[in-house]
C-alpha cells in the first residue's frame, strides 16, 4: 500500500500543514481525524488498515489532512467568534488546497468525505457547504451542532458552520445528488445527533441510510467496521 507524507505552507492558513496519502489511485476521500486529531491519527487507530483492500486495489485514494481545532473550535484561549473564524480558514484550505489535489491526483471531479466522532462534524459540514464538490458522504458518530462549543456565542459565521440550522434552509439542488450515510451504535453518545440530523434530512426529502449499529460504543473498533463496509459501496 503506498503511503506518502505531503507537506506545504498553506496559504489560506498561514502555516505548514501535513497530509497523510494512501494509494495510488481511485475515488478520493478526504478522511479527517477525530477532536484534536492529527493527521495520521486515522492510521494509528487502524482505521487505514480496515480498508486496505481497496486503497492497494487502486479503487480508493485517502488523503488524511492535520486538523486544527485546537486553534479553533476548541481553542478556550480566544473569543469564539476567533475559533469559527479559524475554522472558515481550514474549510478555505480544504477547499482551495486539498480539494484540488485530491482530484487532480486522482483524475476525478468530486471527492468523497468521511470522518468519526468531530471528523464527522467535519465531513458533514464541508460536504453540505460545498456540495457541489462531494460525491459521497461518510459519518461514524459524528455530532452535528456547534454550538456547545461556542460559549454561548452565535452570529451568521457561526450559523453557516453549523449543520443542523443551515440545512433546513440550503435548497442547493445538489444537495440532493449526495449519497450520505450516517453511521452511529445503540450506545453511542451521538446517537441522538445522528437521529436529529437523519429527521432533518428526511424532512426534506434527502436521501441517506441511518445506520444504527447494535451492542456497540463511541469507539474506534466499531469504525473500523463501519468504514470498509460504506466504502464497498461506491
Amino acid at each position: 500500500m503506498k503511503e506518502e507524507l505531503q507537506r506545504w505552507h498553506s496559504p489560506s492558513l498561514n502555516r505548514e500543514i501535513e497530509t497523510l496519502v494512501f494509494g495510488h489511485g481511485g475515488y478520493p476521500i478526504i478522511l479527517f481525524p477525530t477532536s484534536m486529531g492529527r493527521y495520521y491519527e486515522n492510521k494509528d487507530f487502524k482505521l487505514i488498515e480496515s480498508v486496505r483492500n481497496f486503497i492497494e486495489e487502486g479503487k480508493i485514494k485517502i488523503y488524511c489532512p492535520d486538523g486544527i481545532d485546537s486553534l479553533s473550535w476548541y481553542n478556550k484561549h480566544i473569543h469564539p467568534s476567533e475559533r469559527v473564524k479559524n475554522h472558515i480558514w481550514y474549510d478555505k484550505f480544504l477547499l482551495e488546497e486539498l480539494l484540488p489535489l485530491a482530484t487532480s491526483e486522482t483524475g476525478r471531479n468530486k471527492v468523497i468525505t468521511a470522518g468519526c466522532s468531530f471528523g464527522g462534524y467535519h465531513a458533514v459540514n464541508f460536504a453540505f457547504r460545498h456540495p457541489w464538490a462531494i460525491s459521497h458522504l461518510f459519518s461514524m458518530s459524528g455530532a452535528f451542532d456547534i454550538r456547545g462549543q461556542l460559549d454561548g456565542f452565535y452570529n451568521d459565521d457561526a450559523y453557516f458552520n453549523n449543520p443542523i440550522d443551515y440545512i433546513p434552509n440550503n435548497m442547493n439542488p445538489e444537495l440532493w445528488q449526495l449519497k450520505i450515510v450516517l453511521g452511529t451504535t445503540d450506545r453511542d453518545m451521538c446517537r441522538a445527533d445522528n437521529e436529529n440530523l437523519s429527521g432533518i434530512l428526511h424532512q426534506k426529502g434527502i436521501n441517506h441510510w441511518l445506520d444504527i449499529r447494535p451492542n456497540a460504543d463511541h469507539d474506534w473498533p466499531i469504525w473500523r467496521e463501519m468504514f470498509p463496509e460504506y466504502v464497498y459501496q461506491i
